[in-house]
């Protein structure tokens, strides 16, 4: 696959995490490491999908009816 170079702006502190990686040999480059993490977090943006779909519910309304299908639900529990 065809690459291109681009200049990022990273904290100091960050940079340091990359370096930390690159030196136990968990990445062979800053350069992997970042493109790795990029890769990995544009891949969970892009199935993230049912989180969009879950901040679109009113958390009042879904409780109120976990509250009812609750009380139904303790209605219908045999006694013991």
């Amino acid at each position: 696959m065809p690459t291109a170079k681009v200049a990022i702006t990273l904290d100091d502190a960050l940079l340091k995490r990359v370096d930390r990686l690159v030196r136990k040999a968990v990445f062979p480059s800053r350069s992997r490491a970042i493109q790795e993490a990029v890769a990995e977090k544009l891949a969970r943006m892009e199935r993230s999908r049912l989180a969009r779909e879950c901040a679109k519910l009113d958390p009042k309304e879904e409780r109120a009816l976990a509250e009812l299908g609750m009380a139904e639900e303790a209605r219908a529990w045999p006694r013991y």
